[in-house]
């Protein structure tokens, strides 16, 4: 959401992209006044839609029970969200992201709203064997399209690559042996 001394994509960050990755249409530009240009980036929102997005998650009202008032952690004019409990961002990571994040192109939707499953799948109350599977092979496919989408310092910023990674790794046998995460918690995961 481009959250002013939030983000981790500044002039630096841009600078390295031509270092490290081949990102064109994300680095910087000098123009010929001599200033640089930062292109806006195609997985940001823009003012107006970060203004909706605020709004609507100010204005949603959930079943008593569900999650708490969501409202008291949004403040539409400084466009922050800030305090919400640990059950409040399983809501919102498994429900509300792609509803929030719609506005976006389709091809930087679309890997969210597969992490947003991802996550629901997991968190669910019961777990297939075949579903577990199909799960672990999904979430690096998953992460490859985050990481052609998203720059490699805003996947580290979130900590996503690191958690997925480990997550990859003891996803079949942590659940086979413990059964789901409903019913336990995530104790060893921290999101």
């Amino acid at each position: 959401m481009d959250v002013k001394g939030k983000t981790k994509d500044n002039d630096k960050a841009r600078k390295d992209l031509s270092l490290y990755c081949w990102r064109p249409d994300l680095e910087l530009k000098l123009q010929s006044n001599g200033k640089i240009l930062k292109p806006k980036a195609n997985y940001t929102l823009t003012n107006e839609e970060s203004k909706l997005a605020y709004q609507w998650i100010k204005e949603l009202r959930m079943p008593d029970g569900y999650s708490s008032n969501l409202a008291r952690c949004v403040d539409v004019d400084k466009g922050r969200i800030h305090g919400m409990k640990s059950h409040d961002c399983h809501i919102f990571i498994e429900c509300l992201l792609p509803i929030v994040f719609s506005a976006l192109p389709v091809h930087v939707l679309n890997p969210l709203v597969e992490l947003s499953h991802f996550f629901k799948d997991l968190c669910s109350t019961t777990l297939r064997d075949h579903n577990l599977v199909r799960m672990e092979e999904n979430i690096s496919i998953i992460l490859c399209k985050l990481e052609r989408i998203f720059p490699m310092h805003s996947l580290i910023q979130w900590n996503t690559s690191r958690f997925i990674l480990q997550m990859k790794q003891d996803l079949v046998d942590q659940f086979n042996i413990d059964g789901c995460i409903h019913s336990k918690g995530m104790t060893k995961y921290h999101y």
